[in-house]
């Protein structure tokens, strides 16, 4: 279903002038190199063959910034494990090391942070646990790139599709586990307040593929200051309770039109809305690019608001709320970056993009299967399935 791509940017420039950093590739004419662009700019780049060895494939990212040194790492999941690359000076990442994986290689590998230590899962990896690892660590390191292992193995459960974490409560949410188990694939509680320490605190029934999990301070008064779960479902999207892990509550659902697979969602910073990614509607129904948004100020009755349509037909993955921007993973078509000022007026405009797949941008499994958009640098990492990391910047930034 994945195909490689072996294309790479072009050769890196002098790097720095009068003390700012040198893109690799400014967004120039609508492309970067070989990338077509709009408003971001190459600023840095690491091959897939670095990252995870010359047969793996990319899959999820996020960010840890160190809050000794202030470095801004990426942390870069493939099929094989784990990459930690410095990308402080981000035309010059520098690959600090290497976690593999627990047990096998898995095309879904998803990792979190919480209080510095990275908490990573696998599917398809019927024994792998989460691994946990102090990303402390990286400051120690002298011959990089070093071969890691983690400083702790939670076995709570095996296989895991993704890894939730509320920093502000300190619990992990492992969803998309065994379809057999307890929970029959919903979310497991995990306690990490002590983080070398999980300790399992009950869980959910019913599939959650992937999550949001937040200490609620949104416009329903009925559910300040409580836990709130909100579960992309496969086929519908579910509002839970959690604040007692014993006895979490179910709110709400709502489902749509023409679902084809409910993947993966974020609440707007005010918690009014939340913005859905269905993974699998443009292949089933063949619309270009299909956001959907709903009206959660009353999370008892959570309403549809309006469906937001991309200029390609391009399949969405993740995607993730920065402010007033939504910033989506889109494989073929790249990140793509959505102004979501007047999503009261269910007016949603695309202001940005860098396309890492230049070949197509056609309804199929290849390219940005996620980024992250919260560096203070205002660097934003794209990982990329073919090709490896991308490190991009708004191009007046």
């Amino acid at each position: 279903m994945i195909q490689s791509c072996n294309t790479e940017p072009v050769e890196k420039v002098e790097v720095i002038e009068n003390n700012e950093i040198i893109p690799l590739a400014k967004c120039l004419d609508g492309f970067a190199d070989i990338y077509p662009c709009n408003d971001y700019d190459l600023i840095g780049f690491v091959p897939i063959s670095d990252l995870g060895g010359p047969t793996a494939e990319g899959n999820d990212c996020w960010g840890w910034v160190d809050p000794e040194t202030r470095k801004e790492y990426a942390l870069f999941c493939a099929t094989t494990g784990v990459a930690f690359v410095d990308i402080t000076t981000p035309n010059e990442p520098v690959i600090i090391g290497k976690l593999p994986t627990a047990t096998v290689s898995s095309p879904w590998r998803d990792v979190k942070v919480f209080n510095n230590y990275a908490y990573i899962v696998a599917d398809r990896a019927t024994t792998h646990g989460m691994q946990i690892f102090d990303l402390t660590r990286l400051r120690n390191v002298t011959n990089p790139p070093e071969i890691f292992t983690e400083d702790q193995i939670y076995t709570g459960f095996g296989s895991a599709h993704n890894i939730v974490i509320n920093e502000n409560t300190g619990y992990a949410y492992a969803v998309g586990t065994n379809r057999t188990g307890t929970y029959q694939g919903g979310p497991l509680f995990i306690n990490i307040q002590d983080p070398l320490n999980p300790i399992e605190s009950g869980g959910y029934l019913g599939y959650s593929h992937d999550a949001q999990a937040i200490l609620y301070n949104g416009p329903d008064n009925t559910y300040i200051g409580k836990e709130i779960l909100i579960g992309s479902n496969e086929n519908e999207i579910v509002i839970i309770d959690v604040t007692s892990k014993a006895s979490p509550v179910f709110i709400s659902s709502i489902s749509y039109d023409n679902v084809g697979y409910t993947h993966q969602g974020w609440f707007t910073e005010d918690m009014k809305y939340f913005i859905l990614g269905d993974e699998l509607d443009e292949i089933n129904f063949g619309a270009n690019t299909r956001t959907v948004v709903f009206d959660f100020s009353d999370l008892d009755n959570p309403r549809y608001h309006m469906d937001y349509f991309g200029p390609t037909s391009a399949i969405d993955h993740n995607g993730y709320v920065n402010r007033n921007s939504y910033v989506q993973a889109s494989y073929t078509a790249g990140m793509r970056v959505l102004d979501i000022t007047d999503i009261e007026s269910k007016s949603i405009t695309e202001i940005g993009y860098f396309d890492t797949h230049p070949e197509n941008n056609i309804a199929a499994f290849n390219g940005a299967w996620s980024v992250y958009p919260y560096f203070p640098s205002g660097n934003i990492i794209i990982s990329d399935i073919n090709r490896g990391l991308f490190i991009v910047k708004k191009s007046d930034l």
